[in-house]
């Protein structure tokens, strides 16, 4: 498989700027593997494909507000930047991307908040537009993690050319957010109503909670058209020993196992035993998922529309067929369904 098998043409009005206005009625196509039949439903009606003792796997990541804008020392010009990933709390070292960073320097000083009560000093480049930044606070480490959260703004993604809304900060999060540290929101998950939520659990549908902290390497472009040749950012994954016992009791039992996302298939992906059951684990994955694959835990999953030559696509692709998702997605085109993070979901049987 090459990366132009995954090109297709899709109109700009297509991208999602806002959510539906209710989580659960997004639209919903289903895709049936064995038969190649697609429907086209809403969310809400995803209950009517599970029974009881059925799984679904779910993200519990948490997005922060990861998105800052600073002032630089002297010329006062306004700089975004995106808080990646924490290196040191006690010495306030952040991995951040800059822009624009042409315009920053190690030494550099950044000044936030209109008091401009906090500081931080460029003291590494990493990549074209990364750096280290090391923040200078005085007080206790809660009470810079609280005014990092004050200063932030949810870190919508750059193809939503609207300002943030006081609605996102509730929106951009899934009812289920509890471990802090995504730059990005698991967006199949984004669908859960607490409504839908209380029916599948009455319904006697079990919940297997992880976690992947979603980073920014999710939205990178692959610029290889050998896929075998492209290297996925590490992200942090967490699969508690409670929610292994749950996905493997439904693999004895020939259950369905749904994975709630690619964040959720790329984790459960990245720990299975040779007998193809699900270990727990606490560490890092750099999986990469493309056409052919063999899975060995999910056997239906919900994702949403992807972009062109994203590696998301590559692996629905991988889980559905590459011929059938490309089919699917000319379809969903023609039906004019959202694409993106804020877009409509896929069911896929």
């Amino acid at each position: 498989m090459k990366l132009s098998n995954f090109n297709f043409d899709l109109p700009q009005e297509l991208l999602a700027e806002y959510p539906s206005e209710h989580r659960d009625e997004a639209r919903l196509m289903v895709l049936h593997r064995d038969t190649q039949k697609i429907e086209h439903k809403l969310f809400k009606d995803l209950i009517n494909y599970f029974d009881e003792g059925d799984v679904m796997m779910l993200n519990n990541t948490k997005v922060f507000p990861a998105r800052m804008f600073g002032n630089k020392e002297k010329t006062g010009a306004r700089i975004e930047v995106f808080l990646l990933r924490e290196l040191n709390a006690e010495n306030r070292l952040w991995d951040v991307l800059v822009d624009p960073a042409r315009k920053i320097r190690i030494g550099n000083k950044l000044f936030f908040g209109e008091d401009e009560s906090l500081v931080a000093e460029v003291i590494d480049n990493t990549t074209s537009r990364g750096r280290t930044l090391r923040f200078l606070f005085d007080g206790p480490y809660e009470e810079f993690r609280r005014k990092l959260i004050e200063l932030g703004e949810t870190p919508l993604p750059k193809y939503i050319k609207r300002d943030v809304e006081p609605s996102d900060e509730e929106r951009y999060q899934t009812i289920f957010a509890k471990n802090e540290g995504a730059v990005a929101a698991p967006t199949a998950g984004l669908h859960f109503s607490k409504h839908l939520m209380k029916r599948l659990e009455i319904k006697g549908i079990d919940f297997a909670e992880m976690t992947l902290h979603v980073g920014l390497g999710t939205f990178n472009p692959v610029e290889v058209e050998d896929l075998s040749k492209h290297k996925m950012d590490s992200e942090q994954i967490i699969i508690p020993q409670n929610s292994c016992d749950i996905v493997n009791n439904a693999i004895e039992t020939k259950r369905k196992i749904c994975a709630v996302g690619t964040t959720v298939m790329r984790t459960v992906e990245s720990s299975v035993s040779a007998s193809k059951r699900l270990n727990a684990y606490n560490g890092w994955t750099n999986k990469f998922i493309f056409p052919p694959y063999d899975f060995s835990i999910a056997n239906c999953m919900v994702t949403n529309f992807h972009t062109p030559k994203s590696t998301l696509l590559m692996m629905v692709s991988a889980f559905a067929g590459h011929d059938f998702m490309m089919e699917a997605y000319e379809e969903a085109v023609k039906e004019k369904y959202k694409f993106y993070s804020y877009g409509d979901a896929m069911l896929i049987l």
